[in-house]
């Protein structure tokens, strides 16, 4: 956390923004406020995670560069998974939201918001490469880390829901 400095009060400002807004999301989703919060939150601390700058930036006015690390773009191997590094948290930052959007009942709205959910990792490693005012390093391995976590979360919460409504 020390080394994302913007973190805690991008957390702080994403429970504001989720506590404010999640009763007229839930509405427009047709769901409990809570779960509108867990989708608000989980997307809310993709963004403080990954598109505020890093100590280095803020200190020293360090760039990034104009390139985009490609060396892994397939899946991340098992062993990476078992422990805690930035493959292990990469996928653990996106399992939040999956699950939060696998609880959604099926709708125009959900397949939307699956497909936005699904963008979201290549669209932050683009930011990342053109924004280099954050310091922070592309890389394709990051992508599809967070599309497995995306994947697992929403594989997760599709069988709470159903196991919940079945109850």
């Amino acid at each position: 956390m020390s080394s994302v400095p913007w973190l805690a009060p991008g957390l702080a400002v994403s429970f504001v923004v989720s506590v404010a807004a999640s009763g007229p999301i839930g509405r427009a989703l047709g769901v409990r406020r809570a779960l509108a919060f867990a989708l608000l939150m989980a997307f809310g601390i993709i963004l403080a995670a990954t598109l505020t700058p890093v100590r280095l930036a803020l200190e020293l006015g360090t760039a990034g560069t104009w390139s985009c690390d490609l060396t892994r773009i397939g899946l991340p191997p098992a062993g990476e998974l078992l422990a805690v590094n930035d493959t292990s948290l990469n996928v653990l930052l996106f399992v939040p939201l999956g699950a939060a959007i696998g609880l959604l009942p099926r709708s125009r709205r959900k397949t939307a918001i699956v497909v936005a959910a699904t963008a979201l990792p290549l669209t932050i490693e683009t930011v990342q490469l053109l924004v280099h005012a954050l310091d922070r390093a592309c890389e394709g391995a990051d992508v599809v880390d967070n599309l497995v976590g995306l994947v697992l979360g929403l594989a997760v919460g599709s069988v709470a829901g159903r196991l919940a409504r079945r109850a």
